[in-house]
């Protein structure tokens, strides 16, 4: 297996554990402790982690077909980079109630932007995929 699928497949799948962990969490623990709107909030972190992880593990796949592609490798670490960013800034503001955080989401929301378009280029700058 090529050392980036299996890096990329490894950060996937280690983002997806945090997704559900962070699902459950917010599902048991925060339901009756945070306010509807931050609840939604946290949510929204959640779905695009869950998205984005799975993003991730795409790309792993990717990577057995593509394994030295430079526009996978950014999809990879915009991708990555969009996730603690959009979902990280989220959760960070759900928890605490600081709308100041809510700045640094459309950088994370720019990075997934992103990482779909080198995705993108990616596949068809490829011959083999």
């Amino acid at each position: 297996m090529p050392k980036s699928a299996k890096i990329w497949w490894l950060l996937g799948s280690v983002a997806m554990l945090l997704a559900v962990a962070m699902g459950a969490f917010g599902a048991h623990a925060l339901k009756e402790l945070l306010p509807p709107e931050r609840m939604a909030v946290y949510q929204t972190a959640v779905n695009y982690h869950v998205y984005h992880a799975l993003g991730l593990l795409a790309i792993g796949a990717l990577a057995l077909r593509i394994p030295d592609a430079a526009w996978l490798r950014a999809a990879g670490l915009l991708m990555g980079s969009g996730l603690l960013l959009f979902s990280g800034s989220l959760y960070a503001l759900a928890l605490s109630g600081v709308r100041g955080l809510g700045a640094i989401t459309p950088l994370g929301g720019v990075a997934f932007l992103l990482a779909w378009l080198a995705l993108a280029l990616a596949v068809f700058r490829s011959d083999s995929a």
